[in-house]
């Protein structure tokens, strides 16, 4: 069992360290722009470090016995989650209003792409730890 939590808790992290990563890389790269979003983080270890412990945490997820042969389903379904607590709550609580339509119309596709994006890669680095 201490693997599988570990493996889970890794998966989340790392895949959290990626979508810090892709969302530092559009605002470089000008992604963010093109899109309107006006979001632009800085790639600083007290963002990334609280990001991998949240996408850790909520890859615990990976525990259910839910589509355990579907990798890329299983990340992607679970990847919403974190979704809804973003667009819902966390982007709300910044003043940038529901599904965090602030930082323009385009913000909400991208938190799901790109939480697709981490949901995969973290239910791939399960399936390879069991």
């Amino acid at each position: 069992m201490i693997r599988k939590i570990s493996g889970a808790f890794t998966g989340g992290a790392l895949g959290a360290l990626l979508d810090s990563f892709n969302i530092w890389w559009m605002g470089v790269a000008g992604v963010s722009d093109w899109l309107g979003i006006g979001m632009k983080p800085e790639f600083a270890a007290p963002w990334v470090y609280k990001r991998m412990i949240w996408g850790g945490i909520w890859m615990l997820l990976l525990l259910l016995p839910v589509w355990k042969g579907r990798i890329v389903a299983r990340g992607m379904l679970f990847s919403l989650a974190p979704s809804a607590m973003m667009l819902l709550v966390v982007l709300p609580s910044m003043g940038k209003g529901l599904f965090g339509l602030g930082f323009g119309a385009m913000m909400p596709v991208v938190v799901v792409v790109l939480n697709f994006i981490y949901g995969i890669f973290a239910s791939w680095w399960y399936s390879q730890t069991k």
